[in-house]
């Protein structure tokens, strides 16, 4: 399967105090999101100036990413500019065939994965008839760069806490309803499993995993513990210093440098805790190689490089063969 260019889908994020309120609706559209709670989120990206760090990110990652794929390489998002819809219509105006998407998430799971197909569909109706093919490539919480990055940036964060530091991964929560929705614990059990894989290779027999960044109603189940509850358990133990690996996040999104490096670590230190942020991928090179690889298997006929760990991959039939990820591997909206 051959491509000529390549598609960096992604969530998207406000790049000014004037654009934050309209960036949080449209992601939250549909939701009957309380107005108040609004206003609590959007004090966090304007702790920022109201920028989020996601789309700096991703353009420095587009740099890395034509270098190494040396074929065009478009951007573009689901809650803010430059909205898909308007980048696959650029794309068809430029003559664009067929496009792989790389999406910056490693999961499986509705959000973190079937909605970017609904985006690819929705996008390429948008465009009309001439729009581009778009191959949505598998997901890579297992992919050997993937686990590289993460072991080295603990390796880094471990050298600026004492040696006993407790090795805590994070990743986004959410209902445990949609953690059903596209099979059983589809999405915490590939985060479970890619902590493994990080922990084995980083050298710790010992770690905990825990969630962060919940919101919605107190009564509707999200995936527990919490990390800011479980932070206080481990102080009330005795743990004097913690490295946190935000393993559910390939870039700094807000979700990162608030809740992390600010509530965390604040509350880190009140309890007299040391406290080490380990960095995401953001625009390593070794990302781009990542994606590039992931290309690579679908164009040569390659079997899905991954690291093997102690039981069966957890992941839809997409994440499992290497096949292009798009229905019925998915419930999502067909690609046309």
């Amino acid at each position: 399967m051959d491509f000529d260019a390549v598609l960096l889908l992604s969530f998207g994020g406000p790049e000014g105090p004037e654009q934050v309120r309209p960036f949080l609706e449209n992601v939250t559209r549909g939701r009957n999101v309380p107005p108040e709670r609004l206003d609590d989120v959007a004090e966090h990206y304007l702790h920022f100036g109201g920028v989020s760090p996601i789309n700096g990110i991703n353009r420095a990652l587009i740099t890395e990413l034509r270098a190494e794929l040396d074929m065009p390489v478009y951007f573009g998002n689901r809650n803010w500019e430059p909205y898909v819809e308007d980048t696959v219509t650029a794309m068809r105006d430029n003559g664009i065939r067929r496009a792989a998407v790389f999406t910056t998430s490693a999961w499986s799971g509705y959000s973190s994965c079937t909605q970017y197909i609904e985006d690819i569909a929705r996008a390429r109706r948008a465009a009309g008839a001439e729009a581009p093919e778009l191959v949505k490539l598998r997901t890579y919480f297992d992919h050997p760069l993937f686990v590289e990055m993460f072991v080295g940036n603990i390796a880094a964060a471990a050298q600026t806490v004492p040696g006993d530091a407790r090795l805590v991964f994070t990743a986004h929560s959410i209902p445990v309803a949609a953690d059903e929705r596209c099979g059983p614990n589809l999405y915490s059990s590939q985060v479970a499993y890619a902590a493994r894989l990080v922990a084995a290779a980083a050298g710790y027999d010992d770690y905990d995993l825990a969630w962060q960044s919940r919101s919605g109603p107190p009564q509707v189940p999200w995936l527990q513990p919490d990390v800011a509850d479980y932070l206080t358990g481990l102080a009330a133990a005795g743990t004097k210093a913690v490295i946190v690996c935000p393993i559910g996040f390939v870039a700094d999104h807000i979700e990162v440098v608030w809740d992390l490096d600010n509530e965390l670590r604040a509350q880190a230190e009140a309890a007299g805790m040391a406290f080490a942020r380990v960095a995401t991928p953001n625009a390593d090179r070794r990302f781009a190689r990542l994606a590039a690889d992931l290309i690579g298997e679908l164009r040569d006929g390659r079997s899905p490089a991954r690291v093997s760990g102690p039981e069966a991959v957890p992941g839809c039939l997409a994440s499992v063969d290497g096949a292009p990820c798009r229905p019925p591997h998915c419930a999502a909206a067909p690609q046309g």
